[in-house]
């Protein structure tokens, strides 16, 4: 009795030493991604040419100046998308427990697809997803 107590009290708090494995493992790692690198960039061949200098942009010929300004629709769409993404997430947690909040529950529901709702017809009355300049 006395050993399977030991022997429980010892796998239930565990000491440093069954960490050692692990550091081992992180330092041969490390270690191993250090060389591979090391040794690629010293005995890898070095052709420095203004083809392999230019940026590289999926396959597509590079044309004008990277920093001349975006419309600032761009901008308004992704964080409109975002924003009304984020909000549909929140019915996830509703459709999972709908059963166990009952009519307080769907009240609430109701009131967050009203703000929702009004929140989207403002967007709309502002233009904000118009196209046209």
């Amino acid at each position: 009795m006395n050993s399977f107590v030991y022997l429980l009290d010892t796998v239930v708090t565990g000491n440093s030493a069954d960490y050692v494995p692990i550091g081992i493992q992180i330092i041969f790692a490390a270690g191993f991604v250090a060389t591979v690198m090391i040794a690629t960039h010293l005995l890898g061949p070095k052709r420095k040419t203004a083809e392999k200098l230019e940026n590289f942009a999926s396959g597509i010929e590079s044309h004008g100046n990277a920093r001349q300004p975006l419309a600032i629709k761009y901008f308004l769409v992704a964080i409109l998308f975002v924003l009304f993404d984020v909000e549909v997430i929140f019915f996830y947690p509703y459709a999972v427990n709908f059963k166990s909040l009952g009519w307080y529950g769907f009240i609430e529901v109701l009131l967050f697809v009203c703000f929702f709702l009004t929140g989207f017809i403002y967007i709309i009355k502002k233009g904000a997803l118009k196209w046209e300049d």
